[in-house]
């Protein structure tokens, strides 16, 4: 457990997070845990009612459980992740940390997928080759090899055939960290190094991890725990709606926060040695519910202020990055999930018959000819802490939302959670039975990939950006070298990165491990790609 010395605690220094998501958890972590800043002098600003940003899980068995997304994790990267978990308690196992009781989890229940890809016929599809051709192999190492200068804002698309589109990796690969053909080359890129290792076990999904619950349960509550016995004030509620800010030799300082809370405008004065952290942008602004009865609502950027704090602050400033790169375009990042509440074990005991997986071992079923492209997964259970033994939670995906199903004639977008249901039941050759008690809670999000659009290296401003004096940017929106978002790691590294920048810290941001740079990785996955 790591002590926290109070003697040598920064006493009158104030710092205010604009947002609850796990960035800024993370970076009120790292000031009390490593640059001595006293928990009564953090506060984090939410506007919604609970903290955890995009790590949400929410519901009961009664009402349903609903699961925006899930964050796939890995112990083999996640530097600044495990760095932070190591010194969080368990809220369940006295004298464990996070970190201690997820690998003693992923130990008991190992990763190794049965069924990763399930054809139109419901047949599980060969997957040990990765499909490629020659001409495959030459873009992808041309891709892979590439600059980001030289690979600039072009897309996936611009650097490899159609035919690649077709292959089992693709498949595989685009399911697990969702990307779309017409995303950034350069994210794609970062992920092919960045997860090199995984290359040569997509199949079987075997370096994933996962956390004991979902994730909101497993990091999000015991982090928030932890803040609170320090003394960090949480006020949800309460939407930021403008910075007060002037120069000072050239650089940006924040003077005042401009907030709404219980309908009232509020202002709080940030004094000189103060420090702001804003989570600029969301990939789950404007995301909605639907029912077993009825479609999620098509909310747009009108329905939603998530970005506007950062337009204003980036309107005439570089430095701060370009939004429009990220938000313009709903129908690119746009995806749904559904999340399925079930009250007994039958759906369960068909797909470990089909599967051949105990639930929490499999990871992703993807069926491949599936026109909204759709993959379930099934965790284990409990998938929540509040969840009964007579309770099963599992949740899906699918990546073309607008397309007519191949069961349902409606696009999925379009569709109810008992529609949902119909449509995987079509796929699986499973009678409506298995889905007798089911509660489908459908989620539509149009902003869910919307860090991968393809965009310059000067649309994400720096974690620190050289003309700020005491504003951070902590987000999935910021600029990283070599690391990847849509990942907790992205948003934990940039609060680490940040915090240390701003107060001095002298200990270094755990550098982000080259297994990219390993022969033996290297020569894995080109074993791999010659399968």
């Amino acid at each position: 457990m790591h002590i926290i010395d109070h003697t040598t605690q920064r006493a009158n220094f104030k710092a205010y997070m604009l947002g609850g998501g796990i960035g800024s958890l993370a970076a009120a972590a790292f000031m009390i845990r490593d640059a001595q800043v006293l928990g009564a002098n953090i506060t984090i600003l939410e506007a919604l009612p609970l903290m955890g940003g995009s790590l949400d899980g929410a519901g009961d068995a009664e009402r349903g459980y609903s699961l925006r997304g899930g964050r796939m994790l890995t112990t083999d990267n996640y530097e600044c992740t495990w760095d932070l978990f190591k010194t969080i308690p368990s809220l369940e196992h006295d004298g464990q940390t996070v970190f201690d009781e997820t690998v003693a989890f992923n130990e008991k229940y190992k990763a190794h997928s049965m069924a990763r890809l399930v054809n139109r016929l419901r047949a599980k599809m060969p997957v040990e080759s990765m499909g490629f051709t020659m001409h495959d192999r030459a873009e992808l190492l041309a891709l892979s090899n590439a600059s980001e200068e030289a690979l600039g804002t072009s897309t996936i698309t611009d650097w490899l055939s159609p035919a690649f589109f077709e292959t089992e990796f693709w498949y595989m690969w685009a399911t697990t960290f969702a990307f779309q053909p017409w995303h950034s080359a350069v994210e794609f890129k970062r992920y092919l190094h960045r997860f090199m290792l995984e290359f040569s076990r997509i199949e079987t999904l075997g370096g994933v991890k996962r956390t004991v619950y979902n994730q909101y349960d497993s990091f999000v509550r015991p982090l928030q725990a932890w803040l609170q016995a320090q003394g960090v004030n949480f006020v949800a509620g309460c939407k930021v709606t403008d910075l007060e800010h002037t120069e000072q030799d050239g650089k940006f300082v924040v003077t005042a926060i401009q907030c709404q809370r219980a309908g009232a405008q509020e202002r709080i004065v940030v004094n000189a040695g103060d420090l702001v952290f804003f989570q600029n942008g969301s990939m789950t602004d404007a995301s909605s519910l639907g029912s077993m009865h009825s479609a999620p609502p098509a909310l747009t950027k009108q329905d939603s202020g998530g970005w506007t704090l950062w337009e204003k602050l980036a309107q005439g400033r570089p430095e701060f990055g370009n939004p429009a790169a990220f938000n313009s375009s709903i129908a690119e990042s746009m995806w749904e999930s559904f999340t399925i509440t079930l009250k007994d074990t039958v759906f369960f005991d068909k797909m470990k018959a089909f599967s051949g997986n105990e639930p929490g071992t499999g990871g992703l079923v993807t069926f491949k000819d599936s026109n909204w492209f759709m993959s379930i997964v099934l965790a284990h259970q409990p998938h929540f802490a509040n969840q009964g033994a007579d309770v099963q939670v599992f949740w899906g995906y699918a990546l073309f939302p607008d397309r007519i199903g191949n069961f349902v004639a409606k696009p999925m977008s379009e569709c109810t959670g008992e529609e949902i249901l119909r449509e995987l039941c079509g796929h699986l050759r499973f009678d409506l039975d298995a889905v007798a008690k089911a509660n489908c809670i459908p989620c539509r999000m149009p902003y869910i990939t919307s860090m991968f659009m393809p965009r310059a290296h000067s649309d994400r401003p720096l974690p620190v950006p050289k003309n700020s004096k005491n504003l951070a940017f902590v987000s999935q929106f910021v600029e990283i070298a070599d690391d990847v978002v849509f990942t907790v790691e992205y948003s934990v590294r940039a609060a680490q990165m940040a915090v240390y920048e701003l107060l001095n810290v002298d200990r270094a941001v755990p550098a982000i491990i080259p297994h990219d740079k390993s022969i033996k990785t290297q020569f894995e996955a080109l074993v791999k790609a010659f399968k």
